[in-house]
């Protein structure tokens, strides 16, 4: 049988080193390749059109989420483990509803690690235990009509997404132009456009917005 082909992104080197080492010690899984942003990720899968992506849910430029929705689209062969550090029902819940088919703690030991890998490459869904224990209140939450902010980004259109994100990380609207091969006029009309829609008109409060969403992580 062919090794299952991993790639592994993370914006911390070292997390990104202890997990590929974790990885290299489980028999048949190689890792093809590592990212260090969202956006690296994207490349290196259409690069390498991995088996497997282990994807850190919060990453500059793009964070995994939205990747992970990518990966769904245009490369529905690829399957997805997110890793986080986030064991709330907001955070598992929105990984399930972008495709991912397995969300991991980064806390998790190696047989946790190589269980999931095995899970979800015959085609199951693996949730770590803490996460699994959130869900079940999330899911009885939202069958009640409780509303959660982690919803709340679906009104957005995915490059209004791209460009909050990269605002809350203090991006310019040139190097945001620079980053997604825009012209910095366009940048400004998706940025007034995701203010209009969220009713949202000044930097601090998008920052906010998207840190209550899970946009951009709080811990980075």
């Amino acid at each position: 049988m062919a090794p299952l082909r991993v790639l592994l992104a993370d914006d911390h080197e070292l997390v990104r080193a202890g997990i590929s080492a974790l990885l290299q010690r489980i028999p048949d899984v190689t890792v093809v390749a590592e990212a260090g942003n969202g956006r690296e990720a994207l490349r290196l899968i259409t690069q390498h059109r991995p088996d497997l992506a282990l994807l850190d849910i919060s990453m500059p430029e793009l964070n995994g989420m939205e990747v992970a929705e990518q990966i769904g689209r245009e490369f529905p062969a690829t399957r997805v483990i997110m890793l986080s550090m986030h064991a709330t029902s907001d955070y598992v819940l929105k990984a399930m509803r972008v495709g991912a088919s397995g969300y991991l703690l980064k806390g998790a030991r190696l047989a946790e690690l190589e269980f999931a890998i095995t899970a979800v490459a015959h085609g199951e869904t693996y949730l770590s235990p803490a996460a699994a224990k959130h869900v079940i209140g999330g899911y009885r939450n939202h069958a009640d009509g409780a509303s959660t902010d982690a919803a709340v980004p679906e009104r957005l259109t995915a490059r209004q997404r791209e460009i909050l994100q990269m605002i809350a990380e203090g991006r310019t609207t040139k190097e945001i132009a620079q980053v997604l091969t825009l012209s910095a006029k366009t940048v400004e009309m998706h940025r007034a456009q995701l203010m209009d829609r969220l009713d949202i008109h000044d930097v601090a409060g998008l920052v906010r917005y998207a840190l209550r969403t899970g946009i951009i992580s709080g811990d980075d």
